[in-house]
């Protein structure tokens, strides 16, 4: 086909050895509709992943359509310093609305990595300007993944997609992760009493006075395999960074706007986090957005006369932009219109049940979900958890059969996943669960 060889010709895509392009090109997308697309081969998938965790109303919605085009007809685009517009100004008032307690200022950017990297940079920034610049480093987890960039990278996981970059990492520092599956304390999550927390509470004891402050994933690590962990685990660390003085920087670029069940993995707790970052299902999965969440109080620090050296100079051209803000703006109408929420609640128990039984297949070790996340883990022996090896692929095999089923069954190493768009109807998720559990049976035999 004339696109794709032009394609293997000039684009290099994200996340992909372009070797594999050999066996498998590029599949062209001419249209979506909902959660399906509409391939120029004549298939149509169902986005199972959301388009890469962002799609939330479906495809081309009629609302976010219609804010897209009226925006485009009044303001395009301006720059965010020292000019504001209308519907920047609305977004951030709804932000604060919906977020929680205690959150009262929105610095905005433009995707997940932005929104992570703002944080980061105001975290460190405040101690400075408040006259503890010994505090200079982070803690993270292992399986956490919070962007590309170099400073959201320098606290993610170190995997074999970073290898290469190590001497980022050891920058900060890095506890073991509440992985139940595979427990770091070697307990099982029915007799446990969240022994893994000591993982972090001994990291911050003897290193409080040069942290800035703790970064994870509310409840859920996405790329690290939709590791789904318990909310007491999150109040402990709370807790902790409040104890020793530290910032919470929780990240929801892909866990918020509903993904659990809540608007917010957060809301699962009564815990305040210093920082929120959000992107990716902002504007709907339209256009891209980020955003940064902060408190007064870190906010303050940095509001002094202009001599003083206290700015936040960070910025980017496109912040705030008109017509990404007006399709979030529209996003968020959608979700009360619609009653996205309400509707999630009737389906998120009926899509839990679908997914036990794939508790039955060999190849399945662990089944893991919250809200409208699901996630299997792949293992050679379920006796033993013996992982499979990077170099049997298992999950590129899953990828390849489910595309001939069509389904985008995109892996995470041996994990495969499902990140539903919560327009999902009842039959939907029934006849992806049925196509899902044909596919790993098939891997099986």
């Amino acid at each position: 086909m004339e696109f794709i060889e032009k394609d293997l010709k000039y684009i290099w895509h994200p996340y992909t050895q372009m070797k594999d392009a050999e066996e498998l090109p590029p599949i062209l997308i001419e249209r979506a509709e909902g959660i399906k697309l509409y391939g120029a081969n004549g298939k149509v998938y169902y986005d199972t992943i959301a388009s890469w965790w962002c799609n939330v109303h479906g495809h081309c919605h009629p609302r976010i359509k219609e804010a897209i085009k009226n925006q485009v007809d009044q303001l395009d685009h301006i720059l965010f310093a020292g000019f504001t517009h209308k519907p920047a100004i609305l977004l951030a008032e709804k932000l604060i609305s919906i977020a929680p307690k205690g959150l009262s200022k929105v610095f905005f950017s433009d995707n997940g990595s932005t929104s992570v990297e703002t944080a980061l940079k105001l975290s460190f920034q405040y101690w400075h300007n408040i006259g503890r610049s010994e505090k200079r480093r982070f803690l993270s987890l292992e399986y956490g993944y919070h962007g590309d960039t170099l400073g959201a990278m320098a606290v993610s996981d170190l995997d074999p997609f970073n290898n290469c970059f190590e001497w980022l990492f050891s920058l900060h520092y890095k506890a073991s992760a509440p992985y139940c599956y595979r427990c770091p304390a070697r307990r099982t999550r029915q007799t446990c009493n969240i022994e893994c927390i000591g993982f972090i509470e001994d990291i911050v004891k003897a290193h409080a006075s040069e942290i800035c402050g703790i970064i994870l994933e509310p409840l859920v690590f996405g790329a690290g395999g939709m590791i789904v962990y318990p909310k007491e685990y999150l109040e402990k660390v709370a807790e902790i960074a409040t104890r020793f003085d530290l910032h919470l920087i929780l990240d929801e670029v892909a866990t918020g706007f509903g993904r659990t069940g809540k608007m917010f993995a957060t809301e699962y707790t009564h815990i305040q986090p210093s920082f929120l970052c959000v992107s990716k299902g902002i504007t709907g999965g339209v256009l891209p957005l980020g955003a940064t969440l902060t408190t007064e109080k870190i906010y303050s620090a940095f509001y002094d006369d202009y001599s003083k050296q206290k700015t936040f100079y960070h910025g980017h051209t496109y912040t705030a932009n008109p017509i990404s803000v007006a399709a979030s703006l529209a996003s968020l109408q959608v979700f009360e219109e619609e009653g996205t929420m309400e509707r999630c609640a009737r389906i998120i128990p009926i899509f839990h049940q679908e997914l036990e039984r794939f508790r039955q297949l060999p190849i399945v070790g662990d089944v893991r979900y919250i809200g409208m996340i699901g996630g299997f883990e792949l293992v050679k022996d379920k006796s033993t958890k013996e992982p499979f090896s990077v170099e049997e692929r298992i999950g590129y095999k899953v990828y390849k059969e489910g595309l001939k089923r069509g389904l985008i069954l995109r892996p995470l190493g041996n994990v495969i996943y499902l990140f539903l768009p919560l327009c999902i109807k009842e039959e939907e998720i029934k006849e992806i669960l049925e196509l899902t559990y044909s596919v790993l049976s098939t891997i099986v035999s």
